[in-house]
């Protein structure tokens, strides 16, 4: 891979890269920062080989994209990549920052579960009102739970449910064994579900995924059961969702919506039995940390002619 530019999205970031990566060993390409690269006069866009997305808000930059010719490879922040899955089908390659957001996002996934189980949301609002309401919720102990998705982030999930003595299913796209057991295949949901209290999400959005729980999903699940979202919220029929969820009969506990971000008048704020948060799985104080060490590990892999970790397939 011949790369000589490489753009990142800010100076802080590109500035902390630097700082880790000793000299000789970004010494064959130019560190540049992409909102300096288009208005300077000694760089054009025929100079950039290599893109690196924002963390946040990188839709702007993504359509950006397109007016670069030479454009070889797009890293990202993120684990996911649906918004740049097209990219290598362009013979442009994907480097995705898998791992970066493991520990935080599986964090999350089972603070949700908690808080909806256990009433943590609740017991917010009665303190602001000031209300001793005592009343008795759902252990996670001995609850069925399934994690749908068994890459790394559905792993270290499954890791963290162990010692809370759940009853725990994993499905994934096609049925299989490996060393924690066996996976069932998204074929078998309509026989799993309906023994299911909490179903935790963490697959990839694509095609198949791609509103994965609609209204038939949501229908085959018992009464009291809990949806958790940390992937995407394509991967929810958010209308089905609501419709259900105004019943009163399921729970939800969401770190991603769609839309997003959730605008202020949407029904999803009103229903009943569903928490909330603002896309924050993997953003934490273990974030930087971790994306600046990776990316100073791509850096000096493409300057020294190698292939960068985490490369997408077409």
């Amino acid at each position: 891979m011949s790369i000589t530019t490489i753009a990142f999205p800010n100076s802080e970031l590109r500035n902390r890269v630097i700082a880790r990566i000793p000299a000789h060993q970004r010494a064959n390409v130019d560190l540049v920062v992409f909102s300096d690269a288009e208005r300077s006069a000694k760089l054009s866009r025929d100079d950039v080989d290599v893109v690196i997305l924002p963390y946040l808000n990188s839709g702007p930059t993504i359509e950006l994209l397109d007016e670069l010719p030479n454009l070889r490879l797009v890293i990202t922040q993120t684990t996911g990549y649906d918004p740049v899955a097209h990219l290598p089908e362009r013979g442009i390659q994907v480097a995705t920052a898998s791992g970066v957001h493991t520990g935080g996002t599986a964090e999350l996934a089972v603070a949700l579960t908690l808080a909806s189980l256990r009433g943590i949301d609740d017991a917010v609002r009665s303190q602001v009102s000031r209300v001793w309401e005592h009343q008795r919720y759902r252990s996670l102990q001995d609850r069925r739970v399934m994690i749908i998705g068994v890459g790394e982030i559905g792993s270290a999930i499954a890791d963290r449910f162990d010692p809370f003595e759940v009853q725990l299913t994993r499905v994934a796209s096609t049925a299989r064994e490996d060393e924690r057991g066996k996976i069932h295949g998204v074929d078998e949901l309509p026989e799993l579900l309906p023994h299911t209290e909490v179903v935790v999400l963490i697959t990839p959005l694509n095609e198949g995924t791609h509103r994965l729980v609609d209204e038939k999903f949501l229908s085959l699940l018992p009464d009291n059961a809990l949806i958790v979202n940390v992937a995407r919220g394509k991967v929810v029929d958010t209308d089905a969702l609501v419709a259900e969820l105004a019943t009163g009969r399921l729970h939800a506990a969401l770190d991603v919506t769609d839309p997003e971000p959730l605008p202020r008048n949407h029904a999803l704020w009103g229903t009943p039995n569903t928490l909330i948060t603002p896309h924050v799985g993997g953003d934490t104080s273990a974030f930087e940390p971790r994306v600046v060490k990776i990316l100073a590990e791509q850096v000096r892999r493409i300057n020294d002619g190698e292939q960068p970790v985490n490369l997408i397939k077409a």
